[in-house]
């Protein structure tokens, strides 16, 4: 719209200038030229003005076009008067009313002039219409006396223009006719506008008209009834259907488009009203000032209206009559709600997003006090791996089959949404609630883009809401707390949340928090578990992290070492156990001791920093041989990217650290991973020692691993040894490093330092 009525301005610009030039040239032969050309060219502010409006998105802009349209308005109407003295041969006969109507204008310019100070003329406030923003105008004190004062000029205009055309003779009588008929539908034209409120004076349409009429009755005129065709081709053109209403309600004229809308011909305008009446159903067209929103549906489309019935006013108490226009803003009104799904909707699944379907669920909870809900949290499992490996179109994929699945099951009342990333959520009905049957299809199923088959896991938290007053992303964070409690378990699909999960969530919390003051103040401590030969001479030992807290005493690594391995905090706490260590070893160098010290490395290190190169600025900076710090990663860490496990690996080796495999035999390929892996110790898992003592197999397969590590250049380190038997059973076998509590537990440095001068 804004561009169709930049274009017309322009265009009727154009031609008022050209117009003015024209006049100027005909002062020579006529002498009513002036007065046209002065006309004519008053018309060109208010149509800029309007221009101005309508371009511009700036309100400050749209201001200065309103003040450019008011003053020409006030200057259009100022030569409308004195052109109508002129075209109707009439003088001023009394100078004092002359310069009265001079000095109203003058107070209306001066006004206008205050109103940037003042604000009492006008304001402007922003409308958005097709999605374009415009600046319409908020009258107030000032703009009253403006329309008084140019409404009550042109009303005086419009009775000399009528009392002309009643005492003229009929050969002169169009002439006038046509001019005041003009004027009439112009000030109709304006005074709709004014009542509108919209920022586009369509008026100056006709005010141009207008102008175009004076300017061709008054120098080309020749006797013809132009005014019917103007008018009708000029309103035909408008997008708009139209229909004219006499003060009896009976419909007397249409434009094009409103007869092609009600199907009815030129002869039918009086049928308007029942056809009009078919295709909306019952209007009110008694009643003059409404707008109304109407929907046609047909068997191939729907389409939208915006029905308008405005009244054309005659006096203040009498109605010339009104008429209707009908808009069809239907490609508005699909954009509008293409554009209230889009922010509502997630671009990939089509399913509600996050913000909008918590407010649903809230929505739908607040709406029904009987019924019980049931929160449910969907999460896929490993789904960066998905990605990784097929690639992000086959990742988008499986979250659009996880979508569809969910349309699927979801039953009557429920509300579901895609959450974030590889996340769902769905509120059902507590009577709906089929656990089995969401394990069923959620839990584990394939997924097929006709190139790649994958089996998708999916684990789902519970939720059952005790109190709808909760805040329902509190309900959903309870259901997620579930799923994080079998996250890593591929047999167990759902988990239903309970008190302990939220005692434990506040727990982790609290630990969580005081992670740096402990570290700061050392409340975090390394203890050193011996390592012995085959001789039961101790050579090393291996830094487990204690906690001695200032208010819960000793806390166990159980209590507090999964919190940090799930929130990643743990990285944190092993830089600190490394740089301990190599203070250590730093101090026994000083002392002479030939120890070494085993470090972990948790699987979430690799995360988080550069490990190789963190390991080696403490080396570097306590002065500590390669060799003395032993790196032990357990078997799991090679599970997940293998191949940039084993580099880093072989950087620690070819940096002089002894690598160690932690837990052997706990994983599921070992013997398929240790041809690869470049590693120096094997750590046998205490679990697998202790089955060999029941069960003969097993001591045999124990038996055959130290001889393989053995063959392969690999030592054997068993820990979990507890009696003087597995001792000389595994000595016997060939193991050389042993750890467990027949030789000690895990102690304090010092408590550590006096046990090996003891033992030696």
């Amino acid at each position: 719209m804004r561009v169709e009525y930049a274009i017309i301005f322009s265009i009727l610009c154009i031609i008022l200038t050209v117009c003015t030039i024209t006049a100027m040239q005909q002062r020579r032969s006529k002498a009513i030229g002036g007065a046209v050309a002065f006309f004519v060219c008053s018309l060109l502010p208010p149509v800029t003005g309007n221009l101005i409006i309508v371009c511009t998105q700036n309100r400050y802009v749209a201001e200065v076009g309103y003040y450019v349209y008011f003053l020409g308005m006030d200057v259009m109407v100022y030569s409308l008067l004195r052109l109508t003295f002129s075209y109707c041969r009439i003088s001023w006969h009394n100078k004092t009313v002359k310069y009265i109507v001079y000095s109203l204008f003058a107070i209306d310019v001066l006004q206008y002039a205050l109103n940037p100070y003042l604000r009492q003329a006008f304001d402007t406030e922003p409308l958005i219409v097709e999605n374009e923003t415009y600046y319409k105008l908020v009258p107030f004190t000032g703009q009253l006396y403006h329309r008084i004062l140019d409404y009550g000029v042109f009303f005086f205009v419009l009775g000399v223009f009528f009392i002309k055309m009643i005492r003229s003779i009929r050969i002169n009588r169009e002439r006038y006719s046509v001019i005041f008929l003009s004027l009439v539908v112009g000030g109709v034209w304006e005074t709709f506008y004014i009542f509108s409120g919209t920022p586009i004076d369509r008026s100056m349409i006709g005010f141009v008209v207008i102008g175009l009429l004076v300017y061709y009755f008054a120098l080309f005129y020749r006797p013809m009834r132009l005014l019917d065709s103007m008018l009708a081709n000029m309103t035909s053109e408008l997008p708009e259907a139209l229909y004219f209403f006499d003060n009896n309600g009976l419909c007397i004229w249409a434009n094009r488009p409103g007869t092609e809308l009600a199907a009815i011909s030129e002869e039918d305008y009086s049928k308007a009203e029942v056809k009009l009446t078919e295709l909306f159903g019952e209007l009110d067209l008694e009643k003059n000032e409404w707008t109304s929103n109407k929907t046609l549906k047909t068997d191939e489309e729907t389409r939208y209206y915006v029905i308008e019935k405005h009244a054309i006013p005659y006096s203040d108490k009498k109605d010339a009559g009104s008429f209707l226009s009908i808009r069809d803003n239907t490609e508005e009104h699909l954009t509008l709600q293409k554009e209230m799904h889009n922010a509502t909707h997630d671009s990939l699944t089509d399913l509600y997003t996050k913000d909008y379907f918590l407010k649903k669920t809230e929505e739908l909870l607040k709406s029904d006090n009987d019924t019980h809900y049931v929160a449910v949290y969907a999460n896929v499992n490993n789904f960066k791996l998905i990605n990784d490996i097929f690639g992000t179109a086959f990742g988008d994929h499986c979250l659009k089959v996880i979508a569809d699945k969910i349309r699927e099951i979801a039953p009557e009342g429920c509300v579901y949404g895609r959450m974030v990333g590889d996340t769902f959520g769905m509120c059902i009905p507590a009577d709906s609630f089929d656990d089995a049957e969401i394990e069923s299809a959620l839990g584990h199923f394939k997924v097929s883009d006709g190139k790649v088959d994958h089996t998708v896991l999916i684990h789902i938290g519970i939720y059952f809401i005790p109190d709808k007053t909760i805040d329902v992303s509190l309900m959903f964070d309870r259901a997620r707390m579930a799923v994080n409690t079998i996250k890593n378990d591929y047999q167990i699909f759902l988990s239903y949340y309970d008190e302990a999960m939220r005692n434990q969530v506040l727990w982790d919390q609290h630990i969580s928090s005081q992670l740096s003051e402990a570290i700061e103040e050392r409340q975090i401590v390394p203890y050193l578990q011996p390592i012995v030969n085959t001789d039961g001479k101790p050579v090393g030992a291996e830094a487990l992290v204690r906690w001695i807290h200032p208010q819960l005493g000793f806390l166990s690594p159980a209590k507090f070492v999964p919190v940090f391995e799930k929130n990643g905090m743990i990285a944190e706490v092993d830089r600190y156990m490394w740089r301990s260590a190599c203070e250590i070893l730093a101090k026994w160098k000083e002392e002479g001791k030939d120890l070494f010290i085993s470090i972990n490395i948790s699987p979430k290190d690799f995360y988080f920093m550069d490990v190789v190169s963190v390991i080696k600025n403490y080396t570097d900076k306590y002065g500590v041989d390669h060799s003395r710090l032993r790196i032990e990663i357990t078997e799991s860490v090679m599970i997940d990217d293998n191949r940039y496990r084993m580099k880093i690996l072989n950087e620690f080796r070819e940096s002089g650290f002894i690598v160690e495999i932690d837990d052997f035999g706990s994983g599921y390929s070992s013997l398929n991973m240790l041809k690869d892996m470049p590693v120096d110790i094997i750590k046998i898992d205490m679990g697998f020692l202790n089955q060999s003592q029941e069960n003969d197999r097993a001591a045999k397969i124990l038996h055959n691993i130290i001889n393989m590590n053995s063959d392969l250049g690999i030592i054997s380190l068993t820990e979990g040894v507890e009696t003087v038997e597995q001792y000389r059973m595994l000595s016997d076998m060939g193991c050389r490093l042993f750890q467990g509590y027949h030789f000690a537990k895990p102690m304090p440095v010092e408590e550590f330092e006096g046990w090996v001068a003891n033992s030696n």
